[in-house]
Parts: structure tokens; sequence; C-alpha cells
């Protein structure tokens, strides 16, 4: 295993100064670019040296974008299931043979533990894409092994999680970048902007698009495949027989099999409207606090589950559409015009502002977009999720979603899936992170993790 950045930029360091050695423990250790052999070795000539955890549908696309990253060098996948990490293995070093004259590399290793992965002294950081029942503990295991994260989202099962990951992230002083992707996507940080700038006035309603959350299953026990480690797949989350619905894609196609069980995830509030609510925390400008309280559809008060935000702000969670029997159709909306997935319409004193992924964004006046400058920057400067990260590291600047951001945006998510399991109206209170005179609320903010895990 060749030597970490660490020695080599701290050697080189002390010829010139004691003080800038003393500081080389804060950078990320980084791979020459002859790491690919001197024939095939493109700029520059220095690369974040990358570990995968969690090689499914999410953590395959991630790698490919990563393998086309030039300064950063995978060298190690890891996964529960045999032919995944065999098959990144695969894939990782037939892209970096391809770069040699030589055409062989073998330089990725791929491991069944994550924990043999974060033992190497060798990396820099990990991307972790695991089901939602790994985020947390994986993302703890990771800052205390030091190494810098990506987290997909949600990055968390529970609350409780959720905040013991940013404890641990700033303890370790690590950068962590969760997969709420949309925060370095300009349409949304347009929208964001806007709505922040009082370009439709007071916000009085935010629609997202969402069904529900996740129940308790009991599926019969079925053979374990030969390739699957089931004890690993299960890790923190309570011992139950495999059933294939629970780790293979089926019909019709989700990118999260195990998201219906409540082990295992909070549903399509978890899975995907998470993306929707980050929006609306960013476009509210309250990345750091969030909703009072959370009503669901059985409480009787609202026909949608609702929260209640400071300053008279309801986020309702539609499915679909708006109705124009359950809903005040805004001046300009269209009932036919379904809600964009993942993004969020913004109603406000004096218009609208509706958001969504590949390019979509659309205003009421019509001409509210277009009247802006040219030159109008939005919020953060544009640039990929990854690159976000990556400069993250090498700069040990906060990235674009930090996960005391993902953290908050995360806990609307919970709350809400706590909301429907209850059936009832709950008081939430943002600073202590508790529900009012709610103790079965409460006990849902945890979960007992199964050992030897912890976070």
């Amino acid at each position: 295993m060749r030597p970490s950045f660490h020695a080599r930029k701290s050697r080189r360091n002390f010829l010139k100064s004691a003080g800038a050695a003393a500081l080389a423990p804060l950078a990320p250790r980084i791979l020459p670019a002859s790491a690919l052999g001197a024939d095939g070795a493109t700029p520059p000539s220095e690369r974040i040296s990358l570990g995968l955890i969690g090689i499914g549908m999410v953590g395959q696309g991630h790698l490919r974008g990563f393998l086309s990253a030039a300064d950063v060098q995978v060298v190690a996948v890891c996964d529960v299931d045999r032919w995944r990490r065999e098959n990144a293995q695969s894939t990782t070093e037939q892209a970096y043979a391809e770069r040699r004259t030589s055409g062989t590399y073998r330089g990725c290793a791929a491991y069944l533990d994550l924990r043999e992965l974060l033992a190497r002294d060798d990396l820099d950081a990990v991307f972790i894409a695991t089901g939602d029942r790994w985020h947390g503990v994986a993302t703890v295991m990771a800052a205390k092994a030091g190494k810098d994260v990506y987290v997909e989202k949600p990055i968390s099962l529970t609350v409780a999680e959720a905040r013991a990951m940013v404890r641990a992230v700033r303890r370790y002083d690590r950068v962590c970048q969760c997969g709420l992707q949309q925060r370095s996507t300009r349409e949304f940080r347009l929208a964001c902007q806007l709505v922040r700038d009082g370009a439709i006035g007071k916000i009085q309603e935010v629609y997202v698009p969402g069904p529900g959350t996740s129940r308790d299953v009991n599926l019969p026990a079925e053979p374990v495949p030969d390739s699957l480690d089931w004890d690993l797949w299960l890790g923190p989350s309570p011992w139950r027989p495999f059933n294939h619905r629970f780790v293979y894609l089926g019909k019709p196609l989700n990118v999260v099999p195990w998201d219906f069980c409540r082990d295992f995830g909070g549903g399509s509030l978890t899975s995907g409207t998470v993306h929707a609510f980050d929006v609306v925390q960013w476009g509210l400008g309250i990345d750091h606090a969030g909703p009072f309280e959370v009503i669901p559809p059985a409480a009787g008060i609202f026909p949608d589950l609702t929260y209640r935000y400071p300053d008279g702000v309801l986020l309702r969670v539609v499915p679909g559409r708006l109705d124009p029997k359950k809903h005040a159709i805004p001046q300009g909306w269209d009932a036919n015009t379904p809600l964009h997935s993942f993004g969020a319409l913004f109603v406000g004193e004096r218009g609208w502002i509706d958001v969504g992924r590949e390019g979509y964004l659309r205003s009421f006046p019509a001409d509210l977009i277009k009247n802006y400058p040219a030159d109008y920057e939005p919020l953060i400067a544009g640039e990929s999720h990854h690159r976000n990260w990556f400069n993250a590291i090498r700069s040990r600047n906060r990235p674009a979603c930090d996960v005391a951001v993902g953290c908050q945006s995360t806990i609307v998510s919970h709350l809400g899936c706590i909301a429907y399991w209850t059936g009832r109206a709950l008081k939430w209170d943002p600073a202590a992170e508790q529900f009012l005179g709610d103790d079965e609320a409460n006990r849902l903010l945890f979960r007992a993790l199964r050992e030897p895990w912890r976070v």
C-alpha cells in the first residue's frame, strides 16, 4: 500500500516551515497521477483517493461520474452482494485500464465489510450509497476513521441518527456532503433566491408532490443467495428472514426496493420527497430550523400531510396535482398541471414560482424570471454536486449541502413519517428537537441498533 498523502506532504512541507507541516493532517491524502502507471498518467498530477460503500443502482450511477473525474482515484469498493462489488471493481479497473497504453490496471480493491475499507489509511474520502438503515452508522464510522463523506439521501433513518452524524462530522473535522444535489442545480438555486428576495411577496403556501410512508411488513422467509451476506445487509436493523423483495428490484422498477418496510426506510417521504423538502427549507431561508407542527390527513384538519412553518406558511404534500375541491388554486395556475417530481410550488402574495428538475422553472407573472438580469448569480456558484464536494475536500470549506443542512431537511421527512404512524397532529420544538407532550411520538425519534453497531 503506497504511503499516504499526509506523510509525503509533511516531509515536503517540513523543508518550508514546521508550521506548514503541522497543517498537513488537515489536508486530503491524494495520489500521484502515476498511480495509473507512468504511461497512462494524465493531469492533474494529484488525485483524491476514494472508496465507495454500496454499489446498487444509485452507487453504480455515481461510480461512473467519479471515474470521469480527472482529480479523483477510486481505489476501493464495498458491497455485501458479491456480484455488485465484483462488477464495480471490474468497471473501475476497466475504465482506468483504457487510459493506459498497456491496457491493463489492477488497483481497485473490493470489500465485503465496510470496516475493512474504512481501516485503510490511504483513503481520503468515502461515498456512501447503502440503504437508509446504514447511512447514519456508516457516516459516523467514516468520520471516526478520518474520512470525508458523501452520504446519499436521506442521511439517516431517524432524527437521533441525523443528529449523531452532525456531532461526529464536527468532532472529527470532516467534510460531509449530503446527496440532496438540487443545491447544486441552477434552476433550484435561482428559484430559491427569487423566493428569498421577495419576488412573489410573503410566502403563504408551498406545495410538493409525494404520497405516503413505509409500514410494518412481514414477508415469508426465502433462501439467502450465495452471493449475499444477509447479516451485513441488515446491519443495525432488527434481524428478520431474507426475502428477495427487500433487496432486488422487481416490478414496477424501484430504485429502493426495501423502502416500503419501516425497519429499512421511510417510504417516499424519505426516498423522494426529501428532495422537495430540502428545496422548501432552502427557499424559506431556514436551513437550521424547520416546521413547528405536522398534521397527517388522519387528523381531519387538512386533506393532505401538512406542516406549519413560522409566519403562517403551510407546506402541503399533495399526491400528483392540486385538486380544486381541496386546494385554493393560485391565480394563473392550471389545475391539470402535475406538480413536478422533486420540485416545489411556492405561492406568495404576488404570484408563484414552480421549480423542478431538468431546467423546469416557471412563474406567475410569467415575466418574473425573464426580467431578472442575465448576470444575476443565485445563492452559490454553479458546479456539480460531486465537484462541489471535491473542492470542499481540498479547501476544507463546508459543501453545498453540509451535513447539518441535510440533517434538517431529512428531519422534515421523519416528522411526516411519525405523523402518519401516530395518525395525529404533532407539535414540534425545532430547537429541542422534541415533540411537545407526546411520549409515543418522541420514542419514534430513535431506534434500537442491533449489535455491534453504534452511532
